[in-house]
């Protein structure tokens, strides 16, 4: 399949890594996996994904952080990010849109059958505006 998009997953929890990695594999997504911010951050820049799914709570560098700097980067500021974590309140949500998430999703309240779904859909949106 010569068009198949490329997912970066940014997340520290190797179960929940292995889970989401295996479930878009099904989906014919190429996956590429980071456990730390510094890897991610590394291979966000090395790789261009098609879309990033970003946790927050990482060793080295968090989350926002991470998004900051892929926004502010002319090579990676068009890049969808999807946030994926835990941190459900008011003021997360708000700090992570307010850096250019195109969606922030609460782990808790996900249900990992919708990911490819996700993953489609702002793919689809991203192509459209870079297209």
């Amino acid at each position: 399949m010569p068009d198949q998009k490329k997912i970066l997953i940014i997340e520290d929890d190797k179960f929940l890594l292995k889970l989401y990695s295996d479930k878009l594999s099904r989906e014919g997504f190429s996956v590429s996996m980071a456990i730390s911010g510094e890897e991610g951050l590394g291979k966000v820049r090395q790789e261009k994904p098609d879309l990033v799914l970003l946790d927050v709570i990482l060793p080295q560098k968090n989350g926002f952080d991470i998004l900051g700097e892929l926004k502010l980067d002319p090579e990676t500021k068009d890049i969808p990010v999807v946030m994926l974590t835990n941190l459900g309140q008011e003021s997360d949500i708000k700090t992570g849109m307010d850096l250019g998430a195109v969606d922030y999703l609460v782990k808790t309240d996900f249900s990992i059958t919708k990911l490819p779904e996700v993953v489609r859909k702002y793919i689809a949106i991203h192509d459209k505006t870079a297209g």
